[in-house]
């Protein structure tokens, strides 16, 4: 069933979604049954939804697949991003009814029952997608189960249903990176060919909602990371004598995120090379002086070309963000924060589809930053690349500044 006009269609058996602007879906349970509200988001991925699930930067939003069938490889302990599942909601079509994979050890439905989840299927998720590719993304709701059923012990109306959803606080405006990063800080050693070997670089990661891939594509590299919260100050930064900083991805409006601004203004005073990634490329534009904007339904899957303008290369990228940094394309500018102070950056990167800016590349300090998920999990490996540079420009400050304190010393 889809869209509906009456309460009267449907039982608490059924699980009901709600739009804010009044559409109404109606199809089975998925996962745990209860109520769930959040802004609602499509997935373009065929493949990866346990690492969409577990991703933090999907905080507070319902996502749909539309790839229609999900579940047919279970899931596993490998290839979650972190502790648990982040979503708020989950949309699919046609839930597998069975599990074929060697490497799994249950269902995505018990583990969606597991963390909760509140999730709807045996909907038309199509005309779902393409209702919210023309409306936009918007606040919705999932309920399902006792929560159909009023204090009255009658049917609730889908007009009650409508007004919890639209009591729904708006994505713009959240600040939620801090309830998504770790308590405690942690690090992950160089690994693979690089594992009991001492350090190629030191990497301070702050954690704004970080994928687990992230800190270890750089391990593969030789670097040991210590992955930090987001409440740690530029002074324990310093302590760590980093040979470079990362701001991870995350969720929320990046205008919620001034105290993450002014640390990372610190860090690239001090002459820090910097790697942003998602959240981490709107922290650096809002530093570079740019603004940020919310996008009319998002980039969110693996199958996003993007282009590198500094190679001419186009790679297939994974994606999801909601917002993007508003900087001109096509040309170098002065980074407009306080009279240039940060000298000049372009645009690295642009989004084929539709121009969003994909990337900032500053000119004359070491920070560059990619809106997209290089760690690719799941996902393309073509931007596995910028985990290279962002090495080979630590080692570069490094030979920088041995060159200086030499020169320094024989003078």
């Amino acid at each position: 069933m889809n869209q509906i006009d009456s309460a009267s269609a449907f039982t608490t058996d059924d699980a009901v979604l709600v739009l804010e602007d009044g559409q109404v879906y109606v199809g089975e349970p998925y996962g745990a049954r209860g109520e769930t509200r959040g802004e609602i988001v499509f997935s373009t991925a065929m493949t990866g939804y346990q690492e969409t699930l577990t991703d933090p930067s999907y905080d507070r939003q319902i996502v749909v697949q539309t790839f229609p069938h999900i579940g047919d490889t279970g899931v596993n302990d490998e290839d979650p991003e972190s502790s648990r599942i982040w979503v708020a909601g989950y949309v699919v079509r046609d839930p597998s009814p069975t599990v074929s994979n060697w490497r799994a050890d249950g269902t995505l439905d018990d583990a969606l029952v597991a963390d909760g989840i509140v999730g709807i299927s045996h909907i038309d998720t199509r005309k779902l997608v393409r209702h919210l590719r023309d409306a936009g993304v918007m606040r919705a709701g999932i309920f399902s189960g006792d929560v159909l059923v009023g204090a009255d012990g009658e049917p609730r109306t889908i007009e009650s249903l409508l007004d919890d959803v639209r009591a729904t606080p708006q994505m713009k405006g959240m600040g939620l990176y801090d309830e998504v990063s770790t308590d405690k800080a942690y690090v992950i050693e160089p690994a693979g060919e690089f594992e009991g070997h001492e350090p190629v670089a030191t990497v301070a990661a702050i954690d704004l909602g970080i994928k687990a891939m992230t800190p270890h594509r750089m391990a593969e590299r030789g670097c040991r990371v210590h992955v930090l919260p987001s409440t740690t100050t530029f002074e324990q930064i310093e302590e760590l004598n980093p040979d470079g900083v990362f701001f991870s991805n995350g969720p929320g409006d990046p205008e919620q995120a001034d105290d993450m601004v002014a640390l990372l203004r610190r860090v690239l005073d001090a002459g820090y090379p910097f790697f942003g990634i998602c959240f981490g490329n709107q922290l650096l534009g809002r530093a570079l002086g740019f603004g940020t904007y919310k996008l009319k339904f998002g980039h969110r899957g693996v199958n996003q070309p993007v282009k590198d303008l500094t190679t001419g290369k186009v790679e297939v990228t994974a994606h999801n963000h909601g917002f993007a940094v508003d900087a001109p394309i096509g040309e170098t500018v002065d980074a407009p924060y306080d009279g240039g102070r940060y000298g000049k950056v372009f645009v690295s990167h642009v989004d084929l589809n539709d121009d969003v800016v994909e990337g900032l590349q500053c000119v004359d300090i070491p920070a560059f930053s990619v809106q997209y998920h290089p760690e690719a999990a799941a996902g393309p490996h073509d931007a596995a690349y910028l985990f290279d540079r962002f090495v080979a420009m630590m080692n570069d400050a490094n030979a920088k500044n041995a060159k200086e304190e030499s020169t320094n010393a024989q003078a």
